[in-house]
């Protein structure tokens, strides 16, 4: 099924927050997209290099500024949500003292706001109603959607969007990071705030993380497309592993600086310091280390890949990369494993991956644009539950027309 448009979810919005809100008016609208990675997964927060692209799947925020500022409690409302139900969904909470609560997916719009630089450090009180098409728990970052959107929703009730160049983005996508690890308690890197604010239509971007520098890679041939197919399988990043696997990478990095000067990250050192201290650190430590280099050669020979359209060496690239997320990192599942096999029995398929942070979530195919409909009945007669879509590169966040 076709994605709603902008203009769609906005409507939907204006209808929720009407419902919601009888008599007032919003005055304010906004969109921020999810995303796909590419390649390049778990080696962001290792200072490493990633490859995503903003997804036509977005969060809408409407709304308006509350008269009482500060002093009025902030109103919030949501739908396709699941975390949301039909007699719970609006959410109040004070501008002051702001805590994590229930219900979760407001802690990202909390978040948000402790970390957004208000003029005069005025904050600015607000009623909202947000929609989204990005799919929760899939891997699309559904959440930096929503952080991004809330960012920008802010920027532009105080009139205090900067000019757009990539400064202002890599500040609004670090208060979108900072928000995610203290009000939601998950030690994300900045690969999903930063696509999502930065995102260009019909472009990827190559972000080096070692210091948000980026480049944008155009992907503008017609006959090649990308295939998200959601497994159904929910995953959730604010328990033990995503931190667990962020840790074993600090420690063997410790490793390496202990016998090498001049490397400040993982996604820096070479397989060969990595190989000097194999003795010196847990072989499973190893494993996770040997992934992040490798993903690191990887997503650069996929950038020069896609820019070449050398599909055959991306898509074989996208492969290698999810064997070692299965093998080296331990993230992927059954049900993802089952989908980058049965997409790699196509005709016209160049390449497939789990994308996002694993343990369910998505798989993303590189393929022929004439062989999309062929390999998605394909991955359906195999894995019945799989729901899949093509998308282009989409634009990042953005004021939107009411």
């Amino acid at each position: 099924m076709p994605a709603p448009s902008t203009a769609e979810l906005v409507a939907r919005a204006k209808a929720l927050f009407a419902a919601s809100f009888p008599g007032e008016t919003p005055t304010i609208a906004v969109a921020a997209p999810g995303r796909i990675n590419i390649i390049g997964e778990h080696v962001d927060y290792s200072g490493g290099f990633v490859f995503p692209m903003a997804i036509e799947r977005e969060t809408v925020i409407v709304g308006q500024p509350l008269v009482g500022g500060a002093s009025s409690p902030v109103a919030i409302v949501a739908t396709d949500s699941d975390a949301v139900s039909a007699d719970t969904r609006i959410v109040e909470f004070s501008l002051t003292g702001l805590a994590r609560g229930q219900p979760k997916w407001a802690n990202y719009v909390k978040g948000v706001i402790a970390n957004f630089n208000f003029p005069a450090g005025a904050p600015v009180s607000f009623r909202a109603a947000i929609c989204s098409s990005v799919p929760l728990g899939a891997g699309l970052s559904s959440s930096a959607a929503l952080e991004v959107a809330t960012y920008t929703f802010l920027e532009a009730l105080t009139n205090n969007g900067k000019a757009r160049d990539e400064s202002t983005f890599v500040e609004k996508a670090k208060a979108c990071q900072k928000a995610e690890h203290d009000f939601a308690n998950v030690p994300c890197g900045i690969m999903d705030q930063f696509i999502s604010a930065l995102g260009h239509k019909d472009h990827a971007l190559l972000i080096d993380c070692k210091d948000n520098t980026a480049r944008q890679i155009p992907l503008t041939n017609h006959n090649v497309q990308i295939l998200v197919t959601d497994t159904h399988v929910k995953h959730s990043l604010d328990g033990s592993e995503y931190a667990t696997r962020r840790a074993q990478c600090e420690t063997a990095l410790a490793a390496i600086q202990a016998q090498f000067a001049g490397v400040p990250f993982l996604g820096v050192a070479t397989m060969d310091q990595l190989n000097a201290v194999k003795d010196k650190i847990d072989p499973v430590v190893y494993r996770r280390a040997h992934h992040a280099i490798a993903e690191c050669k990887r997503t650069l020979d996929a950038a020069d890949a896609f820019t070449a359209n050398n599909y055959e060496l991306a898509g074989k690239l996208m492969v290698e990369s999810h064997n070692s997320l299965r093998d080296d990192y331990e993230v992927s599942c059954p049900e993802l494993d089952t989908l980058v096999k049965l997409a790699m029995e196509c005709k016209g398929v160049y390449g497939a991956r789990m994308t996002g942070g694993g343990f369910g979530g998505c798989t993303v195919t590189l393929l022929e644009t004439s062989a999309v409909d062929s390999v998605i009945a394909h991955l359906k007669q195999g894995y019945p539950k799989a729901e899949s879509f093509s998308t282009g590169p989409a634009a990042g966040a953005r004021v939107v027309s009411l």
